[in-house]
């Protein structure tokens, strides 16, 4: 019983010994494997990513100087309008920029996409605060005034805070 028993473990013992080595070089040779791959996925991911990264911090620019005071302003005044036609034109506008612009904040930080809502909604709220001041015969030129005379009080323009932040993530990624 006991030869029976050593001609057993003569067997066993060098099986599992080789057992253990070919699991051994399995396991590396896939985890190789696996980490090339990945290496490779995340190279083609830079190829397409960083090109939409890039152009979703253009287009958030954009956004924030189209809505900027000046910008919206002049943009969206015409001859011969109310303030209350001129209130109405902006907020739509900056509602409707933004709305287009939604998608973007898949690319950006959350920190950065904040500072962009709060831009927009600072805009609207200094378009309505401007708005309040009017009274129902103000013209658009009126409107456009008070605008401007809140954000030299403020000495602050929303969508300049938010534009800097943007660059300061750029920075940070590149």
């Amino acid at each position: 019983m006991e030869d029976f028993i050593i001609d057993l473990l003569k067997f066993i013992v060098p099986a599992i010994i080789v057992f253990a080595a070919g699991f051994i070089s399995i396991k590396k040779f896939l985890d190789f494997e696996q980490k090339k791959l990945l290496l490779e996925i995340k190279r083609d991911m830079n190829k397409t990513g960083i090109p939409l990264r890039l152009q979703a911090f253009e287009r958030i620019t954009l956004f924030l100087e189209r809505i900027s005071p000046n910008s919206i302003v002049m943009r969206m005044s015409r001859k011969g309008m109310t303030a209350a036609q001129l209130h109405k034109a902006l907020i739509g506008a900056i509602r409707n920029e933004y709305e287009h612009n939604l998608t973007q904040q898949l690319y950006v930080s959350n920190e950065t996409w904040d500072s962009v809502k709060k831009a927009k909604d600072d805009m609207i709220r200094l378009v309505n605060i401007s708005s309040t001041k009017m009274g129902d015969k103000a013209t658009a030129l009126d409107l456009s005034k008070n605008i401007f005379k809140l954000i030299a009080e403020v000495k602050s323009n929303p969508t300049d805070i938010a534009i800097n932040q943007l660059k300061s993530e750029l920075r940070r990624i590149f």
